[in-house]
């Protein structure tokens, strides 16, 4: 199926199309139109034109818009799983999972936006201020850019989409390259809506050149972008004068007290480590363990990891599936292999198979290592032997990046310790660090990026406060 161009609400063919081969098994997942700076510069003048309208738009109509997407698509949750599972080869079962969460997601931006309020002041409050009818307000922002990733091309999407339309702005979508028609799609039932805001909604794709286009441009007022570090950066330097959104990735890392219950504690890393094969910002990379209970804790990782079932992502039984892509199964590989010749073990066999990698869990792993001190986005995760809540803590920090962290503790003073002086956006006790729910606040400290998302928060990056006073 083709990922045609959205200019605003009209559906364009592109003068040419590339082919997205499966990961899995190199079929034709999708043909996506090409495009090129000035389509780009051609859907921020159809969005600049269209936000005018939006914010005027009734809040009922915005939310009776994200919640009719949410019903059709959960009508057409296989569907979309299929093509989850074709573009990126995502497991079906987790694909399904996150058509589900996609769903919630849109839900909760429409019940969200229904409650965002400003407020009155008192502007008689200090000397120098007088009686006065005042109060603040959210509005629109005007332009949105959205710029996502591949590895949740759905729910990340509409964690962009979904904030930006019911708070009144109007959108240009880049998706993933790797990800097309499952933006299309999505697209597709925002733009088709009976409570569509006509040309709100545009999707252009490519790399570099659409991207720059868009972040360069003086027409939108936010860019919020999921992705790399380096491309990032480039945003940071050259998106001039607005609001900049950044997820940009994570080092996640769990410390496993001595008083930890070592079963759960290893069942749940082992989802949080190799999840979608380990290509998730939050994905558990490093794993400290108190010394006293590390031999312990190794096997039982090592046991419950290999009783992850990899392979088809078209099975239902499949936990890991495929890497994205051939490079990114070699370079998972060569990083093992490195950090065995600089004295690592590996705890379960590194396999890779085409672009499937499997699981692999490497123990004596030295902080001078890849494998932990760079994010590594595939199936690895590292145990480090520590003797201390406070040597674990040290060695979580020293990190550039800043997204989550856990600890597995029965101790609630070390689970305190942990809230305090972790420097990251989230921490979780006495679970993965890899655990989000979209309602809640979501991103990172240091390289990890700026701005949150989740619903309320995604909104108010979204919006502008506009002080009133009456005399």
């Amino acid at each position: 199926m083709r990922a045609n161009i959205w200019m605003g609400s009209n559906e364009i063919q592109g003068e040419t199309y590339t082919k997205r081969l499966s990961p899995y098994d190199g079929r034709i997942a999708s043909m996506v139109a090409v495009c090129s700076g000035d389509d780009a510069k051609q859907a921020l003048k159809i969005a600049q034109a269209a936000a005018k309208n939006a914010k005027k738009v009734p809040l009922h109509q915005r939310c009776s818009w994200l919640l009719d997407v949410a019903q059709k698509l959960r009508e057409e949750r296989e569907e979309f799983a299929q093509v989850l599972c074709d573009e990126v080869g995502k497991p079906i079962t987790y694909a399904r999972i996150e058509v589900d969460r996609c769903i919630e997601t849109i839900i909760l931006s429409a019940e969200t936006m229904r409650t965002m309020n400003g407020e009155t002041m008192n502007t008689d409050a200090m000397p120098s201020g007088k009686k006065a009818h005042a109060y603040w307000r959210r509005e629109a922002v005007g332009v949105v850019v959205a710029i996502t990733p591949f590895n949740f091309p759905l729910n990340l999407v509409a964690h962009k989409l979904a904030p930006a339309l019911v708070a009144g702005n109007a959108v240009v979508l880049k998706p993933t390259p790797e990800a097309p028609l499952c933006a299309y799609k999505l697209a597709k039932l925002f733009i088709e809506s009976p409570y569509a805001i006509n040309d709100a909604l545009s999707v252009v794709y490519g790399d570099a050149e659409v991207g720059g286009t868009l972040v360069n441009s003086d027409i939108p007022r936010v860019i919020s972008f999921t992705g790399s570090v380096g491309v990032g950066e480039i945003i940071t330097r050259t998106a001039g004068i607005k609001k900049i959104a950044l997820e940009l990735g994570g080092n996640a890392a769990t410390y496993i007290d001595e008083s930890a219950d070592l079963e759960y504690a290893a069942s749940r890393c082992a989802l949080g480590a190799f999840v979608n094969s380990g290509q998730v910002c939050i994905s558990l990379q490093r794993i400290y363990v108190n010394s006293a209970v590390y031999d312990e804790f190794a096997v039982k990782m090592a046991e419950a990891t290999a009783k992850l079932v990899v392979g088809s992502p078209y099975d239902d039984d499949t936990f890991c599936g495929p890497l994205i892509n051939e490079e990114a199964a070699q370079r998972a590989m060569s990083w093992v292999e490195s950090a065995m010749s600089e004295g690592a073990r590996a705890l379960t066999p590194p396999r890779c198979e085409g672009r499937i990698f499997h699981p692999c869990v490497m123990a004596d792993v030295t902080e001078s290592m890849r494998i932990v001190c760079e994010e590594v986005f595939a199936p690895i995760v590292s145990l480090v032997s520590v003797k201390s809540v406070d040597e674990a803590i040290e060695k979580m920090n020293n990190s550039p990046y800043g997204l989550q962290f856990s600890i597995f503790t029965n101790n609630l003073a070390n689970a305190t310790k942990v809230i305090d002086e972790c420097e990251a956006g989230g921490v979780v006790i006495n679970d993965m660090p890899t655990l989000r729910f979209d309602i809640q606040p979501y991103g990172g400290v240091k390289m990890s990026g700026v701005g949150r998302e989740g619903p309320r928060f995604a909104i108010e990056e979204m919006t502008e406060i506009k002080s009133v006073v009456i005399l």
